[in-house]
């Protein structure tokens, strides 16, 4: 059967390592879908173009040639050479989303995805073929270690991360609570390196309040999760009671996650069936359309501005850039990430493929992969982390254009 993933979650970005892997549906249950890209068994038939011949040499010229030469080393097993083949198709295609996994890797993603996780607490992402934090997430011993959005790792308990993938990365990350994982970063040209010691990831999903001494509102996002719709509800009703008249969401740091509950926080500002966000299977078969709900309560006359910055990704593009593309809301701070792909996972033989089948386009067409959302207003960040309102220059910024139009 293949489980689809809408991974409008930030790339692998792992999280299981404390690495975020975020799904898009609501709950593990509903990620299983029925997409028609295989039936109940997989087509095995030989490729008529393509010359195994190669393969078969290089295969029967390792088991000829090959002497251990490591007291602690052995030889593969014919199934584990087979998969080593199947992670090298899949690495071929230069896709960072699209990855064949093992059966131990296969277990661990499984997990991640169940929500079960004890890590650092940060989202990564190859990024111009670098290792990148694209996130730490609040409260976590990743952002308490001083780990920051844009990060280069380029070692993982002294191994090199050239030319590793984030689900290998994950692996070397992950671990116990309580155990400790050396990370050697590149941060503006200056190395680091930073301790960071593992532990039962819990993050905050929602934090809301009216901004003291203003009519502005704040309801910020660290996640979309399988609840985030729920709380963003409730948070918006206690807007609604505050009496303010101004609401910013703020989604700086949010790598994404499930993209039905972007699609019911866009429904407050949207009509019904306008357009949030177009999944493109490039021809293979009919695009998806994710339409408004058409709460439309936000209160006339108020207005909105939405936060992003390089930490906002997937599911956060998908809510910052319908709210941009249909006039609702003013984009400010820095750009967004650019995580604008769909993935789903095939069980082949005893491990699994994570392939990318579509790509997010906002609703005038642009597209979110690579690109990301660029704000109306740039802004940017603080150099260290605010400790109160008014130490947050891009939070203020969006308090003063609220306020005052400009």
């Amino acid at each position: 059967m293949t489980r689809a993933i809408a991974f409008a979650l930030v790339a692998a970005v792992a999280f299981g390592a404390g690495v975020l892997v975020a799904g898009p549906e609501s709950g593990v249950a509903s990620v299983i879908n029925a997409l028609p890209l295989v039936g109940s068994g997989l087509d095995a038939t030989p490729a008529p173009a393509a010359d195994l011949a190669p393969f078969w040499e290089e295969w029967n010229a390792l088991a000829a040639n090959y002497v251990i030469t490591h007291a602690s080393s052995s030889l593969p097993t014919a199934a584990q050479m087979i998969q080593g083949a199947m992670e090298g198709l899949a690495a071929s295609y230069g896709d960072p989303y699209t990855v064949y996994f093992p059966p131990q890797q296969a277990s661990d993603f499984n997990s991640d995805i169940a929500g079960n996780f004890e890590g650092v607490g940060m989202e990564i992402d190859v990024v111009a073929g670098v290792l990148t934090v694209v996130s730490p997430l609040k409260g976590t011993p990743a952002a308490a270690a001083g780990i920051k959005a844009g990060d280069q790792i380029v070692a993982i308990d002294g191994t090199s991360t050239e030319g590793m993938s984030t689900d290998e990365a994950v692996d070397l990350i992950r671990g116990p609570a309580g155990s400790t994982v050396d990370l050697s970063i590149v941060r503006e040209g200056v190395p680091l390196d930073i301790n960071v010691v593992r532990a039962s990831i819990q993050v905050p999903e929602e934090d809301d309040a009216i901004i003291p001494g203003t009519q502005v509102y704040k309801i910020a996002l660290y996640e979309f999760t399988a609840n985030s719709a729920d709380l963003f509800d409730r948070a918006f009703s206690r807007f609604r009671q505050s009496g303010a008249t101004h609401l910013i969401i703020d989604l700086r740091g949010n790598p994404g996650g499930y993209l039905d509950a972007a699609v019911d926080i866009a429904s407050h500002f949207l009509p019904k069936g306008a357009t949030i966000v177009t999944e493109d299977y490039g021809g293979k078969k009919a695009s998806d359309v994710d339409v408004s709900k058409g709460y439309l309560d936000f209160p006339a006359g108020d207005t909105l501005a939405v936060l992003v910055d390089g930490g906002s990704a997937s599911a956060s593009e998908i809510l910052a850039g319908a709210l941009q593309d249909s006039k609702k809301a003013e984009i400010m701070g820095e750009q967004s990430f650019g995580k604008g792909s769909v993935q789903t996972v095939i069980p082949i033989g005893e491990g699994e493929l994570k392939v990318t089948i579509a790509r997010w386009l906002t609703p005038a067409g642009h597209w979110i992969m690579g690109n990301g959302i660029t704000p109306d207003i740039k802004v940017p960040a603080a150099s260290s982390t605010p400790a109160t309102p008014a130490q947050d220059p891009q939070l203020m910024r969006a308090v003063q254009y609220l306020t005052t139009g400009k």
